[in-house]
Order: C-alpha cells, then sequence, then structure tokens
C-alpha cells in the first residue's frame, strides 16, 4: 500500500471510529485517546489528519450530512412529478432524522460543538441547493406560483431543521417524526397553485 493509499486509509478509519463513538456516546464524552485506540492509530496520526477533535468532529457532521442526502437522492431518484418528488423528499429527511447517528451527531451535538453559524453554514451548503432545486421544479412544473426562489427555500429549510429538531429531542423520536409529517406537508401544500 503506498503512503497515500494508507493515509487515506487511516483518515476513513478515524472517521469511522469517531463517527460510531460521537453516535454512541456524544462529543462530550469521548476523549481523543478512545478514537485513536479504538482507530489503531497513534495520537499523531489523528492530528496529521485532524487539527483538533473539534475538526474531526466537523468533518464526521460533514459525512453524515453527505450520507443523509445520498440516502434522500436514493429515495426520489426517478420520480419526475414535483409535487411527489417534494413529499417524498420530505419524509424521507424525516425518516433519516430518527436515525440515532443523524440525530446525536447533526442535531444534537453539532449545534452546540460548531456554534450556529458554522453549524448553519455546513447545513445551508447541504440541503439550501437540494431545497431550492425542488422549489424551482414545482415552480417550473405549475405545482407552486412563481416567487423568488431563495427566500422560499430558505424558509422551508428552516422548518426542515426545527422538524429535525423536534424528532432528536423527543423522547420517542418515531412518535414526534409521525407528529411533525403532516404540519411539514402542510406548509408546502399551502404552496400549491
Amino acid at each position: 500500500m503506498s503512503r497515500e493509499e494508507q493515509a487515506t486509509a487511516t483518515r476513513a478509519e478515524l472517521l469511522r471510529v469517531a463517527r460510531e463513538l460521537f453516535a454512541k456516546r456524544g462529543y462530550a464524552d469521548v476523549g481523543t485517546e478512545q478514537i485513536v485506540r479504538a482507530a489503531h492509530v497513534t495520537r499523531g496520526a489523528l492530528y496529521h489528519h485532524f487539527e483538533d477533535k473539534r475538526a474531526l468532529f466537523r468533518a464526521v457532521h460533514e459525512q453524515v450530512a453527505d450520507d443523509l442526502l445520498a440516502t434522500i437522492a436514493a429515495r426520489i431518484a426517478g420520480i419526475t412529478d414535483p409535487w411527489d418528488a417534494l413529499e417524498t423528499g420530505v419524509r424521507a429527511f424525516l425518516d433519516a432524522c430518527t436515525d440515532p447517528a443523524v440525530m446525536r451527531i447533526s442535531h444534537l451535538d453539532a449545534p452546540a460543538v460548531l456554534g450556529w453559524a458554522e453549524w448553519r453554514e455546513i447545513d445551508a451548503r447541504h440541503w439550501l441547493g437540494v431545497v431550492s432545486m425542488g422549489v424551482q421544479e414545482a415552480m417550473d412544473g405549475g405545482v407552486f406560483r412563481s416567487q423568488p426562489v431563495q427566500p422560499l427555500a430558505h424558509m422551508l429549510l428552516g422548518a426542515m431543521v426545527e422538524a429535525s429538531m423536534l424528532i432528536a429531542s423527543a423522547p420517542d423520536p418515531e412518535v414526534a417524526r409521525g407528529e411533525v409529517e403532516a404540519p411539514l406537508l402542510a406548509l408546502l401544500e399551502g404552496l400549491r397553485v
């Protein structure tokens, strides 16, 4: 294995282990020593790839967001009706929000660890384009009346984030997921022509 391949494998293993530990115990209850021990690497290897534990957490959070986005994209792939795509995308997002790793890493720990501004910047980078595209397709398809896309996409993204936070902080995330679906879909329904 070349040096580059070894470095890539080490980084991937650090991310895998950190994701598992952060999801199970939360950011505050995971030390770098636990991470390097579980990944079978040195502390130097950790700091070669990541400035500190927070930088590693940020990378894990982005990986969780990437995976969530891929899951949703797979669920809406091939759906040509803009309304069906929006509904399916919202339901896929809500389903994914019940995943313990998504709840703990992205919705409970990320705002505190990264700070509100950085957390929102990451969310916007991952989600705003997708939501904007869905809104634009709905307008182009005559499902929504024409209006400025970006403000509406921001508002819808805010509603989705709030729904995800309700799920993550609920005593029973599955029940909360069921409770937030109808109001979120009603918001979309209210935009229909």
